[in-house]
């Protein structure tokens, strides 16, 4: 089902963001920022403007033998700056290739995979504070990072809007190959550890994976993984011996929501004109003019089935509007 917002307002520098702040056209609690609108599910019309950065560019801020720091838009799409950081020789990005979406949801919601969070490479976020127009740069430390979360998405949710991030990536080569299959589609395909290399077999697990949002609406992975005490993790082993796992802190384990939808039997399963993906159950796919609540339903229907043979609470990383 198709949603129409009442105004859309693209804007291409702060100088322009700050104007549109101030101008009084935008009212508090009536409009909502997005950025290549991945991560949110729409239930209905939105009243308000919704607002998009058009703020692009990479600029070079420093370099060592070590490290470069790079300072990019906003409104990049997050993948171009991969492939960016992959053509120059930089590390660190290249297990995050493929999300979809821009550099500024990259700083609010955490993005991660393949055992690489964001957070792992920003410096600071710069923002403009919504009420005032004033400029604040954020540290790393200030941004609160946590698994899929951060200061934007609780205490300053909808009080700041970020304009630019700064990325800190090595030049030195250190990879991350032992999360999921990426290690042994390399070894598969004879490939050796390259950034280009590992780039490549990432995106063609991702699409494998994940269905394309121009061919199959969806979300991408609509469902976070829940991180469980470590003796609730060791009574479900007894039971399910294959139950796969990755350590974590303060004795919590996170195990693969996935996994424990699947084990649900919800993995291909329809509930009208939606259903679970059949190569990926964290993915929730619009079959053909499904509207915002069907797929509600159907993610509360998953939810509760793992939460009653598992005793284990699932969450949606997709954001209702």
């Amino acid at each position: 089902m198709n949603v129409w917002a009442a105004c859309f307002i693209e804007y291409n520098s702060e100088d322009e963001l700050r104007e549109l702040l101030l101008s009084g056209k935008i009212l508090p609690g009536s409009w909502l920022h997005i950025g290549g609108g991945s991560n949110l599910l729409f239930t209905k019309n939105y009243e308000g403007t919704i607002l998009h950065s058009g703020i692009k560019g990479c600029e070079l801020l420093s370099e060592t033998d070590e490290a470069v720091e790079v300072r990019v838009g906003a409104g990049e799409r997050w993948d171009d700056f991969v492939k960016y950081t992959v053509a120059n020789g930089w590390y660190g990005a290249e297990n995050l290739s493929l999300i979809p979406g821009e550099v500024g949801a990259s700083a609010v919601q955490n993005i991660g995979a393949y055992g690489v969070e964001v957070k792992d490479l920003i410096a600071s976020v710069e923002a403009i504070n919504v009420a005032d127009g004033m400029f604040r740069r954020f540290t790393n430390e200030e941004c609160r990072y946590a698994y899929r979360d951060s200061i934007f998405k609780k205490e300053l949710k909808g009080q700041y809007i970020i304009t630019h991030v700064t990325y800190r990536l090595g030049k030195k080569a250190v990879f991350r190959l032992n999360y999921g299959n990426v290690r042994s589609e390399l070894e598969r395909n004879a490939c050796a550890v390259t950034l280009d290399n590992v780039r490549r077999v990432i995106v063609r697990i991702r699409k494998e994976k994940l269905p394309d949002p121009a061919e199959k609406g969806n979300a991408g992975s609509f469902f976070m993984n829940p991180f469980i005490p470590k003796e609730q993790f060791e009574t479900l082993k007894q039971s399910y011996p294959d139950l796969p796992f990755f350590p974590a802190d303060n004795g919590k384990v996170k195990v693969p929501a996935g996994w424990l939808i699947e084990k649900c039997g919800w993995k291909g399963r329809s509930m009208g004109r939606v259903s679970v993906y059949d190569k990926q159950a964290l993915v929730i796919v619009n079959d053909g003019n499904a509207t915002g609540d069907e797929v509600v339903r159907l993610a509360d229907a998953v939810i509760a089935s793992v939460y009653e043979k598992f005793g284990i609470a699932i969450f949606p990383e997709v954001n209702y509007v």
